[in-house]
């Protein structure tokens, strides 16, 4: 594919206008609609300029082969600088697996499969599920607080936060060149990201069961639902709500401030914790909104736990820059740029070095 429908493919992504990238570049639009039109080819300042607008690395515009599309899947796409978003997490994959090649730390994604075919795949399965990849991955009676690190370091996943609107909303993407990467809004609570974690968590698994077609899609509501009873089991094990209800029940009846104890025990929401007791208890619908309502009006006296916000990289990102500039892979300037710190920041780093390379001496057995 030549470089003219490289660039047009690549502003397309970004979800940008002509008169846009100008005044971002200063390029005139005429220039651009020329290089578009493979009339000319830009400069190389030029070509910097659109490669960082567009937040594609250079290599991506002089490669001849066709474009390979990763697929996002949105719970719910962002209307507002849908593209802006969508760039940035396949400009942070792509860096990630640059990362993983250079320090020759490349890692494919390990994750449980799930037999069963898309038509037979209901409420009954996606609990099982829950269960298989709890077992399988070790998260233990609360998996909260230990899904994330375990994905990243354990199964390969690349997990990214950005801030975006609506709050509601994450994202999921499997592609061959950079494996499976999720993307959680930093806008939320952390016990919030843990429940989004899984219900992302749920599209990898069943990628190929549920193949979305389109480039950037969103996903239909018998998905959805599954996703969410999914994240539920795995974060809120059935049996170890049981006994942590029975500890709290009192003549059969739970006190609210229990719940938000408990809530604060799994690191999920109080929603998402109403729903899992609802469905134990067989509660109706009238009886579930009438536990939210009232777990909301007292949400300011008992929501008391402490947050931690996002990372802005993934640790293992981080750990593989820092790699990486050590062993003169990646230059100053793009491990400042790889991880959004000044020159100065990054010089500090090879400060680390020589302490890196310390040695401690252990005693014969």
């Amino acid at each position: 594919m030549s470089i003219a429908e490289r660039l047009k493919n690549a502003r397309e992504h970004a979800n940008l206008t002509l008169s846009e990238v100008r005044a971002q570049t200063e390029i005139g639009e005429s220039s651009l609609s020329e290089f578009e039109n493979g009339k000319r080819e830009p400069s190389l300042s030029q070509l910097h300029a659109l490669a960082s607008t567009y937040r594609r690395a250079i290599s991506f515009f002089v490669d001849e082969s066709e474009i390979s599309t990763e697929v996002i899947l949105w719970r719910k796409r962002p209307p507002e600088e849908a593209g802006k978003v969508e760039a940035q997490f396949r400009q942070m994959s792509e860096r990630y697996r640059n990362l993983e090649v250079w320090t020759g730390e490349v890692r494919n994604t390990c994750l449980p499969s799930p037999n069963v075919q898309g038509r037979n795949f209901g409420y009954r399965e996606a609990a099982a599920l829950a269960k298989g990849v709890r077992d399988n991955l070790q998260l233990g009676d609360h998996p909260g607080p230990s899904l994330l690190p375990v994905l990243e370091e354990s199964c390969g996943v690349k997990i990214f936060h950005l801030d975006f609107d609506p709050s509601g909303t994450a994202a999921a993407a499997k592609s061959e060149r950079f494996g499976a990467c999720i993307l959680l809004n930093s806008k939320n609570k952390r016990w919030r990201r843990n429940f989004d974690l899984a219900h992302e968590l749920f599209h990898l698994l069943t990628w190929e069961i549920f193949t979305p077609r389109d480039e950037v899609a969103e996903d239909d509501e018998k998905i959805e639902k599954l996703a969410n009873w999914f994240a539920r089991h795995l974060l809120i094990p059935i049996d170890s709500l049981r006994t942590a209800l029975g500890n709290r029940l009192s003549d059969g009846k739970l006190k609210y401030e229990s719940l938000f104890d408990l809530a604060r025990e799994f690191d999920v929401s109080v929603e998402a914790l109403v729903y899992q007791i609802s469905f134990i208890w067989s509660l109706s619908k009238e009886q579930t909104d009438k536990m939210l309502n009232a777990a909301e009006s007292w949400r300011p006296f008992l929501e008391d736990r402490t947050d931690s916000p996002a990372p802005p990289y993934p640790e293992r990102y981080r750990a593989l820059a820092v790699q990486a500039l050590h062993r003169g892979e990646i230059s100053i300037g793009r491990f400042a740029e790889y991880l959004g710190i000044s020159r100065q920041k990054a010089m500090a780093y090879l400060q680390q070095e020589t302490l890196n390379h310390e040695e401690i001496q252990v005693p014969p057995a």
